[in-house]
């Protein structure tokens, strides 16, 4: 592969196009300044506005979140595996029905695997703006995203409605429903009561991985962080790896289907059957199936990156060994 033909493999940190309409809390007060990426695949987007930087089907998507202190995401759920990793800041994650089942706070570099069929959130305590980088299961991210009864009506009251087909309209545009089209239902009492308030020591142990654990973990071979064998156990159509310094290698290696690399911290050489760039924290690398390829850091100093390849697992609720 070229270097021309890769570099539309490449998204860097800077290039990054936002969306501040992605979702129907894009107008309620405590979330409506956050800005929304998709990196790779289709994503969540319930907005026609919403730019995909790589639209290649990968069995997984990529996207982001960008959010300025007190900014928060509203109450969802997915049908497949939703997996965050802090880039920038510090996130207070929380869940339940109304968001106080449980929480659990995570610094730069921390990962967590939030199970499947509960409502999540997340908010940026930091001091600045923050950025959490995500991989969400499946080509189609799990057929959309799933509110809280509470976030639908609460965006009403601010000019959002969101249609049974998935698509918002605003009303302070002159938007309206099309014909035919009604608006999406508010879960039912029954429906809700499927859903688990789980504490947070169900939670945070088989969930959530810190960066130095991580960076321990990772001597001479790359950490497995999400997997069957990993230190997060899921088979959600893919799997993620933690590589440092230590655990790099020069030697080129390839796998069956495609994989993605997010530094977290340092300057990374990528080198592929082709040709070779550098990375930096915020950027992301497409590899196609089947290239060869390696990864080590260019300059010295602290040096972590996330690398997560598609598997033959169909992307479905979280599975625990």
């Amino acid at each position: 592969m070229t270097p021309e033909e890769m570099q539309a493999r490449i998204v860097r940190y800077g290039e990054l196009v936002p969306c501040r309409t992605a979702f129907i809390d894009a107008h309620t007060p405590g979330s409506n300044q956050k800005e929304n990426f998709t990196i790779i695949g289709g994503g969540v987007s319930e907005s026609a506005d919403q730019h995909v930087h790589i639209t290649i089907p990968h069995g997984f998507n990529i996207g982001a979140a960008g959010q300025p202190p007190k900014c928060r995401n509203s109450l969802h759920s997915h049908r497949t595996a939703e997996v965050f990793f802090v880039l920038k800041g510090r996130w207070r994650f929380f869940w339940g029905r109304w968001g106080n089942a449980g929480e659990v706070v995570l610094e730069e570099g921390d990962i967590i695997n939030i199970p499947t069929g509960i409502f999540r959130g997340f908010e940026n305590i930091g001091t600045d703006y923050g950025m959490i980088m995500a991989v969400l299961g499946g080509d189609d991210a799990g057929g959309g995203v799933i509110w809280a009864p509470q976030v639908i009506e609460d965006a009403k009251d601010h000019g959002l409605v969101l249609g049974e087909n998935g698509k918002l309209y605003d009303s302070k545009k002159g938007q309206h429903l099309p014909d035919g089209v009604k608006p999406m239902p508010l879960l039912s009492e029954e429906e809700l009561k499927t859903f688990p308030e789980l504490e947070a020591a169900d939670v945070v142990p088989g969930y959530v991985a810190r960066y130095w654990d991580l960076m321990s973990l990772a001597g001479k071979r790359p950490a497995k962080v999400l997997g069957e064998t990993g230190v997060l156990k899921d088979k959600p159509g893919f799997e993620i790896d933690f590589i440092t310094r230590d655990s790099a290698s020069e030697e080129m290696h390839q796998h069956p289907y495609p994989s993605v690399l997010m530094p977290v911290t340092g300057h990374w050489k990528i080198t592929w059957e082709g040709g070779e760039t550098v990375l930096a924290p915020g950027d992301t690398m497409s590899i196609p199936e089947n290239l060869g390829h390696s990864a080590v850091p260019s300059m010295t100093g602290e040096a972590a990156l996330y690398h997560v390849i598609a598997t033959a697992d169909p992307a479905g609720p979280t599975w625990q060994g």
